[in-house]
């Protein structure tokens, strides 16, 4: 970790070497240090008790107020209290406590003294971090990691894991023997605990944090007020549905707590063996673990309490719970190798090799030589991989979609809105003699009347419908929030092996050569054994195989090979003969298998397969014969490792027959070893030299049923597809061809970057792999895009640029002025390491696309967490830092939850208009009759609210997805000319039906006569009221004033509800249709008779109780044309103009307006590039063209999302 100190704040840049795939929470943050002082707080304490515990609620909501508040400014050294800030665009603050650890309990113990070093190893930042001479170490604690402060350097800086500058000749010098007693309560103290303690949070604490939700504090205002009012029934109603959306939100993070912890808790009590120094083999509860200690590993079946370093033995570890991928992987211990250089840098290919990583399991650990496995303990706690994997579960990263954003600016021109109503309704009624209490409560209705309490709530069914329906379809959502998302998803990445392709590969055949060249293909299938060489030898020997409980476990690929030579495997404690050590693992041959000179073959050593290395070797002695080196991996890394001579002249050419087909081809060498090679000090570049080539392994990958359909469908949508594999780029290619991600009328391009070597520059080529005629592309449905222009210039999409993640990191770093050109094209992208798959989502999200990743889990933890979208088709436990994991194996849920997210996007906007409007019609309606210093009653109020609105708020998200896609997205902002236009329009005609309402009834000859006389059917209460309504009567039942204007307004309001529910109620293209919601529409059907029932049905008592004045029938006959007018407007509107696509393209066109997303001015930039795409042309990174250049960036995409 590296923290830079600069004004009083300092950096902290969180570890990414740990585990990579894993390692996705906040990469920046600054710190700032302040003093608490006592008068300040003085004074907050007394604001808080005067403003009835308004002022700790504020702090709370803020806590970056609370600091400044009570604190002052000063150094991080002289701080109490420490700021920090996200460096993203939400600039998050969070406060911390700095702490202090007290060495003095250990002083009497162990008498430390300040003058000597506490721990003998110098470099460790615990030596720095303790304050001479009181023995004290200040920490702070974030997100579960323990930071102390580095008295020498001026910093805080991580502790729980050891230093990354150590060696690995200081690692076995240090550490090879153990700790000190006095060391190990040292560092006890210091880092903390070994556990990955994922408390239960209690159900006080959820609730709490539940209720002062800022939304639930505004509920609780308006129930305050509409009790104070007496409008008992609707603020019941509302705390019911308040309390019901807490219980089930409370229910629902208890057991993810209760699912966490269980996840964890097995780790944190096993008892493990370490080796002390001076104190030998003894046993202790794996929490009292420190980094330092020497880990004794026996047995099979251990699970892994920490990350640590293997110096001595071997181990087989299933790694399922990090990689998704339940495959024994082969640990070596590290080398002990001369000179400083970092032990994670000091040889070829990734670190991970020698690490046992927190939460694995130990399959077998095997001694060297009948000696002890030993580890040496790296990271502890939360520093762990098991650990990064729970942090990104307990903090996952802020999601910072538009529409939410455009959510908070939308309620806030409401609550302006209230504002403005809230000056009007004080002016009306001071004027009017009222007195200041009633005065207060009829402003403050406006603000609940203009933001509707419910519109959170309403906006959340949609969600969880959408996650309710995935359910049945077998897809779970940890994020529910990242459902709207997938409605914007635009581009896709697919892993190959066992997502496109099935997980099991069937062995073809083998392609033996001798110094000649290929010989005849050797196929499987015909029963015939290969016969006895070193081509048999290398598939019965390398591999990463285990016998384990009698069966022989291990990956696919491997046992295939395995399985084809007939042979059989055996422990060498059952040789016990020719020097076969008991530690190795023979294979020898069976009575069915080839006749071989050999009684078998022993495994000495092995240098294990890894993504970035693209090989394994394995050492194996002949019994009674050489000591041979074999080597499997991709062909072309296989052949750089031969001799020249070895390798067939037609290699290339062969190659591609096997991998155009798309076989899956692996490369297999082997070399004999003199005699006097001493095995243990073999080092992996000198086995790995002067190899002679053996042949080709060709396995078939056949692709999944459901690849194709699936593939064209996401293409006839115009979402692009891209596929981002570990395997041959030439097999790549045919996978894209086969399954329809490149259609047989398009070229492929292959990009080949080199790096500098020598005296010349880094280079890219560019290389037509096929040349065919282009040919119209498959009808699409005739859609109108307005956010996606498709280009009229033939050259779009009628190639695509194919590459290797070596020619991706070449770009990357040399070429960066062309790496968004070859995006905007590039479709294949093979031979990529879990890390460059990271890095490719993030490019394309540099880009604006919405970014979907779909992967088995294996190498694809990385990028499943990047993107903006990732689905895991893995159950393991690393699945569960995936948003989305399908149960089932394919990629039929990529379009399943596209859909959803589509119609889930659509509905909540759909509940945005809905309760916008629904609150401006009653705000509208109110300040008309405000302006007579009159008002809806209670029950006018709860039937609007309660039998109208909230019904309609359940039933209206009800519609499912479209079952097409279609191709174009929705609209992904609230603040976008359609959506606004829309809410304004309908606005506008609310306001005009009322006020023409509100002015009409005053003008009728009726209205002016006693209220008796306004229609022939009269009740006792009516005819009792004599004096005209010009000066309305206070009715002493309810409260409130009857009027024919409150009628009026009342019949329009509540109607208009109805109305404006079935215009924006959306269906097709991406939701169902309307009148397939059933229940949404006979809800529709009983509002609607029920109202016109009150409106003609001339009951006294309903009249009375409902506060209504009867009006003749002629006037309700306005009213009903008032609203079907009011319908027909809207509706056309919504249907000739919203939602008109082909008149927004005229508009656009006709302001010239372009879409500013990234990839689009990219692709128009290439449109008109006359000289893109270059084939068969070589550039160099020294020409001014290629260069660096102007690279891209847009820094404000960069951190909208998944930046963080």
């Amino acid at each position: 970790m590296e923290i830079t100190v600069a004004n009083s704040y300092v950096v902290f840049d969180l570890d990414w070497e740990l585990y990579k795939p894993l390692q996705f929470l906040h990469t920046l943050q600054e710190i700032f240090g302040y003093r608490t002082q006592c008068c300040r707080k003085t004074l907050c304490l007394a604001g808080s008790i005067f403003s009835f515990g308004i002022l700790p609620l504020v702090f709370y909501w803020k806590p970056a107020w609370h600091v400044w508040a009570n604190c002052i400014p000063c150094s991080l050294q002289e701080a109490d209290v420490v700021l920090l800030r996200t460096t993203d665009e939400f600039q998050t603050y969070s406060r911390k406590k700095v702490m202090w650890i007290c060495l003095s309990a250990l002083n009497s113990a162990f008498r430390l003294s300040p003058d000597n070093p506490f721990i003998t190893d110098e470099e460790s930042i615990i030596n720095r971090a303790v304050r001479k001479p009181d023995l004290k170490v200040r920490c702070i604690k974030v997100q579960k990691i323990r930071y102390v402060w580095d008295n020498l350097e001026g910093h805080f800086q991580k502790i729980g894991c050891l230093e990354d500058c150590l060696s690995s000749a200081k690692i076995h010098l240090k550490f090879g023997s153990g700790l000190t007693t006095e060391e190990q309560e040292i560092r006890r103290l210091i880092c903390g605990p070994n556990t990955i303690d994922v408390e239960i949070t209690p159900i006080w604490k959820l609730l709490i944090k539940e209720v002062l939700n800022p939304f639930y504090v505004f509920q609780l205002f308006s129930v305050c007020l509409w009790f104070s009012e007496d409008y008992k029934e609707y603020a019941f109603a509302i705390i019911i549905m308040s309390i019901i959306s807490i219980a089930l939100t409370v229910y629902d993070l208890r057991e993810q707590s209760v699912k966490l912890h269980r996840l964890v808790e097995a780790h944190n009590n096993i008892t493990v063996s370490i080796c002390g120094k001076n104190a030998g083999v003894q046993e202790l509860e794996s929490r009292f673990l420190v980094p330092g200690d020497l880990l004794i590993l026996m047995g099979s079946k251990v699970h892994m309490p920490c990350d640590a370093i293997l110096i001595d033995g071997s181990c087989v570890v299933n790694e399922g719970m990090l990689t998704g991928e339940s495959i024994p992987v082969t640990k070596t211990p590290l080398p002990k190798m001369d000179g400083s250089v970092p032990w994670k840098t000091q040889s070829e290919g990734e670190y991970k090799r020698h690490v046992l990583f927190c939460g694995t399991e130990v399959i077998q650990a095997k001694g060297a030589c009948s000696s002890t496995v030993k580890a040496v303990v790296l990271q502890t706690g939360f520093n762990t991989a098991k650990g990064d994997l729970v942090r990104s579960i307990l903090y996952p990263k802020p999601m910072n979609f538009k529409l939410y954003r455009d959510a908070i600016r939308f309620l806030l021109c409401l609550v302006g809105t209230a504002t403005i109503g809230m000056i009007y309704t004080l002016c009306i009624y001071v004027l009017s003699g009222e007195t200041p209490g009633e005065v207060v409560k009829k402003a403050l209705d406006v603000i609940t009347i203009a933001v509707p309490p419910a519109l959170p709530a309403a906006l959340t069914t949609g969600i969880m419908y959408a996650q309710r329906r995935l359910k049945k379809r077998g897809i779970f959502c940890i994020s529910p929030q990242r459902i709207n998302v997938c409605g914007q998803l635009n581009l896709v990445c697919f892993d190959k092996t066992g997502t496109l392709t099935r997980d099991g590969l069937d062995l073809w055949g083998v392609v033996p050569c001798d110094g000649n060249g290929f010989q005849e293909v050797h196929r499987f299938t015909s029963g015939r054994t290969l016969p006895w060489g070193p081509l048999c030898a290398a598939m019965t020997s390398c591999h990463s195989l285990i016998l384990l409980d009698g069966t022989i476990q291990g990956d696919p690929l491997d046992l295939k090979m395995f399985e084809a030579t007939t042979w059989e495997m055996a422990s060498g404690d059952d040789f016990h003969l020719k020097g076969v050590p008991g530690c190795a693992m023979v294979v020898k041959p069976c009575g069915t298998s080839s006749q071989a000179p050999v009684e078998g073959l022993a495994i000495l050593h092995q240098f294990p397969f890894s993504s970035a290395l693209q090989r394994m070797t394995v050492v194996v002695q002949e019994m009674g014969g050489d000591q041979l080196v074999f080597m499997k991996g991709a062909p072309e890394r296989v052949a750089s490792f031969c001799q020249p001579e070895t390798v067939p002249t037609s290699f290339v050419s062969e190659l591609q027959i096997y991998t155009t087909q798309g076989f899956r081809v692996i490369g297999l060498a082997y070399k004999k070893l003199e005699m006097d090679h001493h095995i243990s000090a073999l080092m992996r570049d000198q086995a790995e030299s002067d190899l002679i080539f053996l042949g080709l392994l060709i396995l078939e990958n056949r692709l999944k049923e459901e690849t194709k359909p699936v593939l064209e469908e996401l293409i006839s949508a115009r979402i692009r597809t891209v596929m981002i594999t570990g395997d041959n780029l030439q097999t790549a290619v045919t996978v894209a061809r086969k399954s329809g991600m490149v259609s047989e009328s398009q070229k492929v391009i292959l990009i080949e970057a080199n790096e500098t070597t020598g005296s010349s520059s880094a280079s890219i080529s560019w290389k037509l792999l096929e040349e065919k005629k282009h040919i119209a592309y498959r009808n699409q449905d005739n859609y109108i895009n307005i956010r996606e222009e498709i280009s009229d210039n033939s050259k779009e999409g009628s190639y695509h640029f194919a590459l290797n993640g070596k020619s991706f990191q070449v770009i990357s770093q040399h070429f960066s002025s062309l790496l968004p050109k070859v995006l905007m094209n590039g479709t294949i992208f093979a031979r990529m390491s879990p890390g460059q798959k990271s890095s490719l989502v993030e490019e394309f999200q540099k880009l604006d696309y919405f970014v979907g990743m779909c992967g088995d889990g294996a190498n694809d933890c990385g990028a499943l967490k990047m993107a903006h979208v990732g689905v895991s088709l893995s159950e393991q436990e690393a699945s569960v830092a995936s948003p989305f994991t399908s149960k089932t194996p394919n990629i039929e849920c990529v379009p399943h939850l596209i859909k959803e997210g589509r119609a889930a996007l659509v509905t909540s906007f759909c509940m945005f208009k809905y309760m916008a409007l629904y609150s401006m019609i009653q705000y509208v309606g109110v300040l008309l009759l405000y302006w007579e210093t009159n008002n809806l009653s209670n029950y006018q109020f709860l039937f609007q609210d309660l039998a109208i609105t909230t019904i309609i708020g359940v039933t209206m998200n009800l519609n499912g997805a479209y079952p097409k896609l279609v191709p174009f997205r929705p609209a992904g902002r609230l603040i976008s000319p359609p959506l606004l236009l829309s809410v304004i329009l309908n606005i506008l005609l609310s306001l005009a039906m009322h006020t023409v309402g509100f002015i009409l009834v005053q003008r009728q000859p009726w209205y002016s006569m006693g209220l008796h006389s306004a229609c022939t059917v009269q009740n006792d209460t009516i005819s009792k009221l004599t004096i005209s309504p010009t000066a309305p009567v206070k009715n002493g039942t309810n409260g409130v004033f009857t009027s024919f204007e409150n009628t009026t307004i009342w019949f329009l309001g509540t109607i208009n509800c109805i109305v404006v529910a079935l215009v924006f109620s959306k269906g097709k293209p991406f939701r169902q249709p309307t009148y397939k919601n059933y229940i949404f529409v006979l809800v529709l059907v009983v509002q609607l008779s029920v109202c016109l029932f009150i409106l003609f049905a001339d009951i006294p008592e309903l009249y009375r109780c409902l506060d209504l004045l009867c009006t003749p029938v002629l006037w309700r006959v306005y009213i009903i044309i008032m609203l079907s007018s009011n319908f027909i407007v809207s509706l056309v509107v919504e249907e000739a103009i919203i939602e008109n696509r082909a008149l927004w393209m005229i508009i656009k066109r006709c302001f010239g307006y372009q879409s500013k997303s990234q990839y689009r001015i990219w692709q128009r930039a290439l449109a008109n590039d006359p000289s893109w795409p270059p084939v068969n042309q070589t550039s160099y990174s020294d020409m001014p063209e290629c260069g660096r250049g102007v690279s891209y960036s847009n820094p404000v995409f960069e951190s909208n999302e998944d930046q963080l």
